[in-house]
């Protein structure tokens, strides 16, 4: 294993994602506890909410032992994107977004799931009467982190 210092930059992204997720939640937190809905747009919302499980409310109605389970997942995944990252030639930029983005949003998520014991959503986007998931910024670096990450291991392309 040949850990390249360069790569350590990575982890300011994300850090930077971490702080943004973090920083948007209190201030949703803190404008949304009044009114806990703002529309933005006739598709967009802010809408206060608040997630006991994982991606999509999935294990929302079990009784608590999600929470550990799943920070101890986020975790583990921010630990081996983030050896993989240390690990990087040069020249995989796209992939390095990806995982930093990942590392930034899972770590923020868990960070939740440990002090709050639930994740706080947001961004409320609509089609009329049909609501996607709630999510949040964290959710959204994930996303699209794991998009990059998939598109790289599906065309090994940089």
């Amino acid at each position: 294993m040949s850990l390249r210092t360069e790569n350590t930059r990575w982890f300011i992204w994300s850090a930077a994602v971490f702080a943004l997720d973090q920083v948007s939640k209190l201030a949703v937190i803190q404008w949304l506890v009044l009114k806990p809905l703002i529309v933005l747009t006739p598709w967009l919302n802010l809408r206060l909410g608040f997630n006991t499980g994982a991606a999509f409310s999935t294990l929302i109605l079990v009784n608590g032992w999600q929470r550990w389970i799943l920070s101890a997942f986020s975790m583990i995944v921010s630990v081996v994107l983030g050896v993989w990252l240390l690990e990087l030639d040069e020249g995989y930029r796209w992939l390095k977004w990806g995982l930093a983005l990942v590392v930034g949003g899972a770590l923020s998520n868990m960070i939740d799931r440990l002090v709050r014991a639930q994740v706080v959503d947001f961004i409320d986007f609509h089609i009329g009467a049909w609501h996607y998931a709630t999510f949040n910024i964290a959710d959204s670096a994930i996303t699209i982190g794991a998009i990059i990450i998939a598109i790289h291991i599906v065309f090994k392309k940089v």
